[in-house]
């Protein structure tokens, strides 16, 4: 055992040295990684903290400090195996990217997953502090993801459902006519009539919904009739209590409220009920509707960007059953396409999300081939 020796109350002592630990290559190797990803992480937030503001900006920057002690801790472990140093995950450096470019909800949602995958929990070199720090940041980007979830719900959703409603109502009623055994310019027109009917439907449907829901709210605020009405009243028979019991307020408030439109009438009231004069909800403490015609030209743009995907082969000359395999491709792509941005909106798999999409879509599409082919057949018997 080796032995180091020291001076202790004037008498030369020997005592054991621990030997300084010599890291495998295995573990240089893991914790250089390490290291690159901590600090592609910090850059990640220190760039998403360039494009915001207040709160949000100052806990970016706070989540890009707690990523520099971790890195600080793998350096210390490293010493001089820091050098070289190595690439960040393919993850990180296309998080990275999109931060420097984007810094949108989507680079939020992308670095909730890669904080919910850190390996710090069951690796021994970690302390745990440290991975109590990447479960809590897990939460803390959730959280800032969250927020530009809840302002994008309404048009995301609107977006998605319209897209998706044309892509597969439209491939439904090619491959439908194309079993059917007609010809593909029957199949193509068939496709344009479902792609104006739909998106037609989609935007006059859209258009009476958003603008009976503002009718019902404007029919819901309350009028400034108890101003007008108040000093002909019956004192005796005060109505105008009536009035603000159905608005939900207590009988003790009501009748205080009324005292005080009334002018000469009095209560017995607690004096802290004391109210301001009436204040009203506009339109735009409800949900944000926007126009109705806007709603409208939205649906028709959504559905029909998505109708005209499965018409493309057709369009373009092609006939036949290439034709046909060929919108399903289309298709099954952009259906991918949108359940991964659901996916990565929703801080889930973009895969899996992907492949429900297509499943759907691709199901609706089969069992619609299926019916084509069976009315094909009594109509051809």
């Amino acid at each position: 055992m080796a032995t180091n020796t020291r001076y202790s109350n004037g008498l030369l002592e020997e005592f054991p040295t621990v030997p300084e630990r010599i890291p495998t290559p295995v573990e240089i190797s893991r914790w250089r990684q390490y290291l690159a990803d901590e600090r592609a992480e910090a850059a990640v937030y220190r760039d998403l903290a360039k494009r915001r503001e207040g709160e949000e900006k100052a806990i970016l920057l706070a989540l890009a400090q707690a990523e520099g002690r971790h890195e600080k801790h793998w350096l210390n472990l490293l010493g001089e195996h820091a050098e070289p140093p190595v690439a960040a995950s393919a993850r990180n450096q296309l998080l990275g990217l999109l931060a420097r470019c984007f810094g949108s909800v989507f680079v939020l949602a992308l670095a909730q997953r890669s904080e919910s995958r850190s390996p710090y929990a069951t690796d021994a070199d970690a302390t745990d502090a440290m991975a109590a720090d990447e479960s809590i940041h897990e939460e803390v980007v959730r959280g800032l993801a969250t927020r530009g979830r809840i302002r994008l719900s309404g048009s995301f959703r609107a977006a998605v459902f319209g897209a998706n409603d044309g892509l597969v109502s439209n491939l439904s009623l090619v491959v439908g006519m194309a079993a059917t055994g007609v010809g593909s310019q029957v199949v193509l027109f068939s496709g344009v009539a479902g792609l104006l009917a739909g998106a037609l439907s989609m935007g006059a449907g859209e258009f009476v919904s958003v603008r009976s829901q503002r009718e019902l709210l404007d029919a819901s605020q309350p009028t400034q009739i108890t101003l007008s009405a108040a000093p002909s009243l019956d004192l005796e028979n005060n109505e105008l209590v009536l009035v603000y019991l159905a608005r939900g307020m207590s009988r003790e408030a009501a009748e205080h409220r009324a005292a005080e439109r009334m002018g000469g009438f009095t209560c017995d009231c607690d004096p802290s009920l004391s109210l301001r004069p009436d204040e009203f909800k506009s339109a735009d403490d409800h949900e944000t509707l926007g126009t109705a015609w806007g709603a409208a030209t939205s649906s028709f743009c959504f559905f029909a960007s998505g109708a005209i995907i499965p018409i493309l082969p057709f369009v373009f000359g092609m006939t036949g059953v290439s034709a046909l395999v060929l919108a399903c491709v289309l298709v099954g792509l952009t259906l991918m396409g949108t359940g991964a941005v659901v996916g990565l909106l929703s801080g889930a798999s973009p895969l899996w999300r992907g492949l429900r999409q297509l499943g759907i879509g691709m199901g609706a599409a089969a069992a619609t081939y299926l019916l084509g082919l069976a009315f094909g057949g009594i109509v051809g018997g």
